[in-house]
């Protein structure tokens, strides 16, 4: 597309930018992990210095189609199930999934702070199974009523949860498993190493400085998740494929060699208990 959109955000919102643009160097790359042509096409039009501010040398966008792939392969399985069935997006920013993985019948809510979602309506208008509400995503009051319980719920917090503090983080879960009875959400989390350099500041390109992330999880720990509330009933560890070059070579060792298995990012599926039985 030739028009040229201008954009101004900053702090955590400019996130969606980052891995927008990480998505789309993935997706340029002859060898790439990622199909995204849509994500090509959103930094095309966007008027925004991407390459300056977050560089294209280093592996960040191989490790970000590897989380990627993780979300998709979560979610295909969840529509392949339940063809019907509703994905609820919390804090999505420009996330492009709906035009990787949509199978043509389910129900899709993207849940997110008014600017992005006013910026998603305009980059990103939303097809007729698809409804933006603009919302913060810890608050449920504000838009777990939109979902339709009557089908199967699976809730995704793509790179929304490290930038939350830790009591917020918990009441999310707990608010989702209580309000979404046998449904289930996928959490990422960032590792304490990682979230300490955020935080500390070492994080950055010559022209981006990465966010403060709250909370992290080391991989070894997911399953304190367990007790953010009783009706979380199950989790399971969603492991990155694939891979390339030194990365790939090194991916099945970071996999299963103890402490490094322990200390990696983590993508995390939470099963949620089914309510109770009608009288």
């Amino acid at each position: 597309m030739s028009s040229v959109e201008r954009t101004d955000l900053s702090g955590v919102p400019e996130t969606a930018l980052w891995t927008l643009w990480q998505r789309s160097v993935e997706a340029r790359r002859p060898d790439g992990l990622l199909h995204d042509p849509k994500a090509v096409e959103l930094v095309e039009r966007i008027d925004y210095p991407f390459e300056e501010r977050f560089g294209t040398i280093g592996p960040h966008s191989q490790l970000q189609a590897l989380r990627v792939g993780c979300f998709d392969r979560e979610v295909a399985d969840f529509l392949a199930r339940e063809p019907r069935g509703t994905v609820v997006c919390l804090g999505e920013g420009l996330e492009t999934q709906y035009w990787r993985i949509d199978n043509g019948r389910a129900q899709w809510l993207t849940v997110d702070l008014p600017e992005m979602i006013a910026l998603r309506e305009h980059l990103l208008p939303p097809g007729p199974r698809q409804r933006y509400l603009p919302a913060d995503a810890t608050d449920l009051a504000a838009w777990s009523e939109e979902v339709d319980r009557a089908r199967a719920v699976l809730v995704t917090t793509q790179g929304l949860c490290m930038y939350l503090p830790p009591a917020q983080v918990k009441a999310l879960i707990a608010g989702c498993a209580d309000r979404f009875p046998g449904g289930s959400m996928i959490v990422d989390a960032v590792p304490r190493w990682f979230a300490r350099l955020a935080t500390s500041g070492r994080m950055r390109t010559a022209a981006y400085q990465v966010p403060a992330m709250p909370w992290a999880m080391d991989a070894g720990e997911r399953d304190k998740l367990r007790t953010a509330s009783p009706a979380v009933t199950a989790v399971r560890d969603v492991r990155p494929t694939g891979g390339r070059g030194l990365l790939g070579a090194l991916l099945p060792l970071a996999l299963t060699a103890p402490w490094l298995a322990a200390h990696r990012p983590s993508v995390t599926v939470l099963n949620f208990a089914e309510g109770p039985e009608p009288a």
